[in-house]
């Protein structure tokens, strides 16, 4: 193999590498997005959670039973 010949197939191969890199950090930069929206509707869901306990939730202390 010629040395011209290894320069253009290392060429090659650093332009397919940059273009999956490329590739790679826009599918990172969906799934982020999806994960920070996933994030928020579960803080929301967290807080509408908590609050519908503390409205169900009897203001009864709780106490050991009397044969402990």
């Amino acid at each position: 193999m010629m040395p011209a010949d290894r320069l253009t197939t290392l060429e090659i191969r650093a332009a397919e590498q940059e273009k999956t890199i490329e590739e790679l950090s826009g599918q990172i930069a969906e799934q982020w997005t999806v994960i920070e929206r996933m994030q928020r509707k579960l803080d929301a869901l967290t807080e509408r959670f908590m609050a519908l306990e503390e409205q169900s939730a009897p203001d009864v202390p709780i106490t050991k039973p009397p044969h402990w």
